[in-house]
């Protein structure tokens, strides 16, 4: 689900409409101005004066805050601000104290729009003539503790969602960034390897082959045998280039669990992933299982399930055939529309069978979830620590 930031620009029609919806329950505390007006016992003059100012006032509150992005600093920002803060004194000062309240959307709009070194003078500002007028106008000073809290809070509050919602925005593109920069980093690992074992492989087949073609005409007994030293060498390349390209395709957790943050967010899904797990004691085909197993429930979520949020889990568990480790993928999405397990699973659970564990895929009560196990240790590893020698 996408998220419309403190200060920030709606991106579309649906953003645009949450943040209207935001903006709008705080509105609920114009119902003193609105009161006022109403049951307040003005001319019908003032009050017609008095309605259009309060929609002025509102209409450009509304459009500030659409309006701008994070730590705006154009004129328009400026003017704004003080065109919301002149009509919440005049309209303080000429129909009463009902009025003050305008002054805490004026502080509340400054700790949105404006970057935090002019956020945290302009707030305290605010504040200040707040006091003033409330000091001044008539029976003001009663609604002055009820005002300037609020006005001085909310301010600085907004101003540290928008320091968080910053934090959390520069998080996910580190995310995305150290992914990049371990793709990245893969291919340049299977370029040397290829490098280094196809190098000498080649140049030795290109020598040998010379070799044997000026030995041909005079020598075929030892044209013969440098054929033969071609073939073994062209057979241990192909084995070795399979080997390097089996150990480039063999997926990390570490590396699958930073996609899967980067895939569900880029879908609008809210991701709850575990942290970097340690798994220097699990053995290499167990989390190649695993890694593989996170990459293909992560694609059915974004691809099939219309799933809003997704949690995935990671835990260690000592069972009666020795330590386990097991990985859930839950969402609350409606699943694919086939009744059947697809290619995609049914290859998976022969992928985990093959490490020695199982895979678990079904409906629950809000979604669906898949649950992947493999042994944590190698078998060796696992003889050598039998279930009852531990607590």
């Amino acid at each position: 689900m996408s998220s419309v930031g403190i200060g920030q620009r709606p991106q579309n029609r649906r953003q645009m409409m949450v943040k209207a919806v935001w903006t709008g329950i705080w509105l609920v505390y114009l119902s003193a101005p609105v009161s006022d007006l109403v049951h307040g016992g003005h001319s019908t003059g003032v009050v017609v004066l008095g309605w259009f100012g309060l929609v002025a006032f509102v209409g450009w509150y509304g459009v500030l805050v659409f309006r701008t992005g994070r730590g705006e600093t154009t004129p328009f920002v400026f003017v704004s601000l003080m065109v919301l803060a002149a009509e919440a004194a005049l309209l303080s000062f000429t129909l009463g104290r009902e009025w003050l309240v305008l002054f805490v959307y004026v502080s509340i709009a400054s700790g949105a729009v404006l970057p935090l070194r002019m956020a945290r003078w302009a707030i305290p500002a605010v504040s200040a003539v707040l006091t003033g007028i409330a000091l001044t106008v008539s029976g003001g000073k009663a609604y002055l503790a009820g005002l300037l809290i609020p006005a001085f809070l909310g301010g600085f509050a907004m101003t540290g969602v928008r320091e968080l919602i910053r934090t959390t925005i520069a998080l996910r593109e580190a995310r995305a960034t150290v992914a990049q920069l371990a793709a990245n980093e893969e291919r340049l690992r299977l370029a040397r390897d290829l490098h280094d074992l196809l190098g000498h492989s080649l140049s030795l087949i290109t020598l040998k082959s010379e070799l044997a073609g000026r030995m041909l005409p005079d020598h075929p007994e030892k044209a013969a045998q440098q054929v033969a030293d071609i073939e073994q060498v062209s057979r241990q390349a192909l084995v070795d280039v399979r080997e390097a390209v089996t150990g480039y395709r063999r997926p990390r957790l570490s590396g699958e669990l930073a996609g899967a943050q980067v895939a569900l967010t880029a879908a609008g899904v809210t991701a709850d992933l575990p942290a970097e797990p340690d798994l220097a004691d699990v053995a290499e085909e167990s989390e190649s299982a695993l890694a593989w197993a996170l990459r293909e429930a992560i694609t059915n979520v974004v691809r099939h399930s219309g799933a809003r949020r997704c949690t995935v889990e990671l835990v260690r568990r000592q069972t009666l055939d020795g330590p386990m480790l097991e990985l859930s993928v839950e969402d609350d999405g409606s699943g694919g529309s086939g009744h059947g397990p697809g290619n995609g699973l049914t290859g998976l659970t022969e992928r985990l069978e093959k490490a020695g564990g199982a895979l678990e895929a079904g409906r629950v009560r809000h979604g669906f979830r898949l649950v992947a196990r493999v042994p944590a240790q190698a078998p060796f590893e696992a003889a050598d620590h039998p279930v009852g020698s531990g607590a």
